[in-house]
């Protein structure tokens, strides 16, 4: 290699580091350094979308898949976190001086247990503390995300909104095949003959599939309950609708699964109309801001990021096994 070519390479790396530096001094220069070691009263800090003088209303988004997968806040301080929005939930509904709750929503579904527990978490706000939620749908709000929906006091999707999808499903792959004609042996060793039930190296027997079946009808029927307490539909009606398809806004306002068609800030206005917080204060919490969360912030600037596929990759860094999910997958 001649010198040439060694200082090209020279002079790209020194270009590399020095944009790289340049990202990070950026990020700091537009720091709130008075946030970034303040120690506030509520662990969220309050980001103000709209200014008033009596009463507050806080949005929260749920974002991506609902999924307790714990992402790294270095390179993914985005996706959804499972764990904090919970806590944002209990926070706001904890606080004397929030006067409702909307839900912003965006989301696919996810996993069984996860949107059971937002869901719990929202009929335990609504009971104890008597505040109102409301739920604005974005793009997507199926599956799971219809399951945290339901209990709301309103629900607000737009008209193009995909939600529904009101269903549980499990997924596998059987690579018998595959690993036959590549002449690979699995040895199984296994306390019970169905412990290796959805394996992926076998053909599912007749019985398992039964079982399985069985355990998905059961969550099946906690989904349709769910909505039967949540929208005061019938069984039947529930069921009729709940067949795994997905509902556009319109379908979704024409067959009783919506309130009302509109944006997220048609959704704060119906709230102030509804409870007459005319004048309240609209903010939204934010994660306080450390100096991992920065960092991250500097690196995603510079490399460049694709949310939905980081939240895929944490999916599949964080589950190996076939599992239940409220989901809408396309």
């Amino acid at each position: 290699m001649n010198k040439k070519r060694w200082f090209a390479i020279l002079a790209a790396a020194v270009l590399f580091f020095v944009s790289l530096g340049f990202q990070f001094v950026t990020s700091i220069a537009s720091t709130n350094f008075e946030q970034l070691f303040a120690f506030p009263e509520s662990k969220f800090q309050e980001e103000v979308i709209e200014e008033g003088a009596n009463g507050k209303i806080v949005v929260l988004h749920l974002d991506g898949v609902i999924q307790d997968t714990a992402p790294s806040t270095l390179l993914n301080t985005t996706s959804y976190n499972h764990r904090q929005f919970l806590e944002m939930l209990d926070e706001a509904g904890k606080d004397a001086n929030v006067d409702g709750i909307i839900l912003r929503v965006n989301t696919p579904g996810g996993g069984v247990v996860e949107s059971a527990e937002v869901h719990d978490k929202i009929v335990e706000i609504q009971e104890q503390y008597e505040k109102p939620i409301y739920v604005s749908m974005g793009n997507t709000a199926a599956s799971g995300g219809y399951y945290i929906a339901a209990p709301a006091d309103k629900i607000v999707a737009h008209s193009a909104t995909l939600t529904g999808s009101i269903g549980v499903i499990m997924q596998g792959y059987n690579l018998a095949g595959l690993t036959e004609k590549l002449g690979v042996d699995v040895n199984t060793i296994k306390s019970g003959k169905h412990k290796d039930i959805m394996s992926t190296f076998r053909e599912m027997t007749d019985e398992e599939r039964a079982l399985l079946q069985e355990m998905i009808d059961d969550m099946y029927g906690e989904f349709v309950q769910v909505i039967v307490d949540g929208r005061e539909m019938s069984e039947a009606k529930v069921r009729e609708l709940g067949d795994g398809r997905v509902y556009t806004g319109n379908q979704a306002k024409e067959n009783g699964l919506v309130d009302e068609l509109g944006s997220l800030d048609d959704t704060i206005a119906l709230m102030k109309k509804d409870y007459e917080l005319d004048n309240a204060t609209v903010v939204k919490y934010n994660k306080p801001l450390g100096f991992e969360q920065l960092l991250g912030m500097s690196v995603q600037n510079f490399v460049g990021k694709d949310q939905e596929l980081m939240s895929v990759l944490e999916i599949v860094k964080e589950s190996n096994t076939p599992r239940a999910m409220y989901l809408y997958s396309n």
